[in-house]
């Protein structure tokens, strides 16, 4: 494949406009349509933020290393290439989400998508998201997200609890967090004033790999 065809790939794979696309790379929507055409390459330094972001290799791009796969049989996707995630366990009180005694194993995670880190789903709180109980969800490690994003959430125990993460829509409004679960039966978590000190945002959910059920 050549470099336009990754890109465009690449872009489509995540369901992103050229708009949204260039925003990364920080170039106009007319500057990826011109890359997606063959017009023009992208420089190196625009490569190098696409890179970054979505956690692959400059190489990846340019040459398509992660895209030159086997040809699927007619009606299936081709599988594509992975690097291994870190899977949290437990989340002691005071130690960073990454830090080693939380490692539980590790996942595969398509190349394409920039996780840090992932967890189990337990319950169904977030059946309307498509997240069942049993399901690996990969999370982009940031400490902000915006209003309606899902979130991985330490929440702080009151006493030696220590901290315990939870995957919620975040809301924020004045000095009043809301956590809401994509499930009706399941009331939301709201924290307001100091409480709100208690909440940890640990990252964006970007990616769910579920089981087959």
């Amino acid at each position: 494949m050549s470099m336009a065809s990754n890109i465009k790939h690449l872009r489509e794979s995540h369901g992103m406009s050229q708009a949204e696309f260039g925003n990364i790379a920080g170039v106009t929507d007319k500057a990826v349509s011109s890359w997606e055409t063959g017009k023009k390459e992208p420089r190196m330094g625009a490569i190098q933020k696409l890179a970054d972001y979505f956690g692959i290799r400059k190489s990846d791009i340019i040459e398509g290393i992660a895209f030159n796969l086997p040809k699927a049989p007619t009606g299936f996707e081709p599988i594509p290439a992975y690097h291994m995630v870190p899977m949290i366990g437990e989340i002691a009180c005071g130690t960073p989400i990454l830090a080693e005694e939380n490692i539980d194993g590790y996942e595969p995670c398509p190349s394409f998508i920039h996780a840090d880190f992932c967890l189990h789903c337990h319950g169904d709180s977030m059946v309307g998201a498509e997240i069942h109980d049993g399901d690996v969800v990969f999370i982009r490690k940031q400490p902000v997200v915006e209003n309606g994003q899902i979130a991985a959430v330490q929440i702080e125990g009151n006493t030696d609890d220590g901290y315990h993460a939870t995957l919620k829509r975040f809301y924020r409004s004045g000095s009043t967090v809301t956590l809401m679960a994509e499930n009706p039966s399941i009331a939301p978590m709201v924290f307001t004033n100091g409480d709100i000190n208690r909440i940890h945002i640990a990252g964006r959910a970007v990616y769910c790999l579920s089981k087959i059920k």
